[in-house]
């Protein structure tokens, strides 16, 4: 339900950016800052990781249902380092960040992967990405959870998995009588206001992703869950909350005894909403109150799968291999040509199977699931991190060309919405760049 508010962008060529690396223990996905651009890199070593959760919710008289935090993972590799960061926060990105960490603390880049709370901290109606008054203070404490990190360093591994599981969301963009879609917050005589009977529309994506980092002695360390759908169950509360996100991370740290940091990373959720949800509030007045039931259910029953699941899995070696590629690329907006969206990619592949495409903006889910079954085809191991940031802008909600022709929130109502057929080429790049990683896309003409 968040407006979206991009900004002119005008940016230099498109970069890219490939390494190999044979690791003497398993690494995790986020490898990119361990190269330039337009160079390969192979090493061998020790993998080290280190992870901080700061709290960030900042000193104002709004109401407080719960904290929002910040999540690190920092990564060494011969003294090369990263930073990855989940915030909860509707959407954050910051140069400043990365300028200082890499300044203050060698990190090559930072990731900000924001779980897209409705609820965040809020000053007259705006929120971070809106320019509101605590940037400032995110910022400082993102670099102070990427400092403790520094100092919390530990020998690492990694496994990953997925499960599928009843879907705890549904696809808000409701095709009607006319052909067209509207949102699920617009009622008429066929369909309710907020789909109470909980129909579960779709399309959706059912899948929860998990990726654990352990120390050498096979004690979990970071747990970091993917799952795709809006986190706006308690939205319009006028009061402070994570959501669900912060509730599922919330309780997988405590099943594993407050020793782990989970990271919350949201998935291809541009179009969904969960079917559990609170009634929506007019205003701080209103007699209506908030249900915070929903939210708390939703989130506990995704902990339940990622404590599941992380408990199964384990590494199988000490030895890892991670190749990467970084890239870019540029749009221009549906309806205002003048519009320059830069989109940074990234895309992982981790031993051979595991493979992970981050991106910015709030994707539709039929394109991460486009990408997830030609993932399939190949016999990977897919992870879609999405609203995530590695550098150039935000790109707002990015519809698949279907959901761009029937319309509805998020798919044809921005004036600033990027331009058609924006999100099929990011799920062939990701493709070709996965292809171009294991070897097989030649770069000379075949025999």
């Amino acid at each position: 339900m968040i407006k979206m508010y991009t900004k002119p962008f005008t940016d230099h060529n498109s970069t890219r950016r490939i390494s190999f690396l044979k690791f003497g223990v398993t690494v995790i996905f986020l490898v990119a800052v361990l190269v330039l651009p337009n160079s390969v890199i192979a090493r061998d070593g020790q993998l080290l990781a280190g992870t901080a959760k700061v709290n960030i919710t900042p000193k104002t008289d709004e109401l407080l249902h719960d904290s929002v935090y910040a999540r690190s993972l920092v990564l060494d590799m011969n003294g090369k380092r990263l930073a990855f960061v989940a915030v909860d926060l509707a959407i954050f990105v910051s140069d400043r960040v990365a300028n200082i960490c890499k300044e203050k603390y060698g990190i090559s880049q930072v990731m900000i992967s924001s779980s897209h709370t409705h609820s965040e901290p809020m000053v007259n109606d705006k929120r971070a990405f809106q320019r509101n008054p605590y940037v400032t203070f995110y910022e400082d404490q993102i670099i102070h959870a990427v400092e403790m990190a520094t100092h919390n360093m530990f020998p690492a591994k990694i496994s990953a998995g997925h499960t599928t599981f009843p879907q705890l969301g549904f696809n808000r963009l409701i095709t009607r009588e006319d052909g067209h879609a509207r949102e699920s917050w617009v009622g008429d005589e066929h369909y309710t206001r907020e789909n109470p009977e909980r129909i579960p529309f779709g399309p959706v994506d059912p899948e929860l992703g998990v990726i654990k980092i352990e120390d050498m002695q096979g004690q979990p360390r970071v747990i970091l869950m993917n799952y795709a759908c809006h986190a706006d169950i308690v939205c319009f509360n006028y009061a402070i909350s994570a959501d669900y996100p912060g509730v599922a991370s919330r309780k997988v740290e405590e099943a594993f005894d407050n020793k782990v940091n989970c990271l919350f990373v949201q998935g291809a959720a541009g179009n969904i909403e969960s079917l559990q949800i609170s009634p929506r509030r007019s205003g701080p007045n209103d007699s209506v109150q908030t249900d915070y039931k929903p939210m708390n259910r939703t989130g506990e029953l995704l902990a339940y799968e990622t404590i599941k699941l992380a408990k199964k899995l384990s590494a199988i070696s000490n030895q890892t291999s991670v190749k990467f590629l970084d890239d870019s690329l540029h749009f221009i907006g549906r309806y205002n040509k003048t519009l320059n969206y830069n989109v940074h990619l990234v895309t992982i592949i981790i031993n051979d199977n595991i493979v992970i495409a981050a991106c910015p903006g709030e994707l539709f889910v039929q394109l991460g699931l486009e990408w997830k079954k030609k993932m399939g085809d190949a016999s990977a191991n897919p992870f879609l991190f999405g609203y995530t940031w590695s550098g150039g802008n935000w790109p707002g909600y990015i519809a698949d060309v279907r959901s761009a022709a029937l319309g509805g929130y998020g798919a044809d109502q921005n004036p600033d919405i990027i331009q058609v057929g924006a999100g099929e080429s990011i799920i062939n790049k990701q493709l070709e760049n996965y292809y171009r990683l294991n070897g097989l896309m030649r770069v000379t003409p075949g025999p």
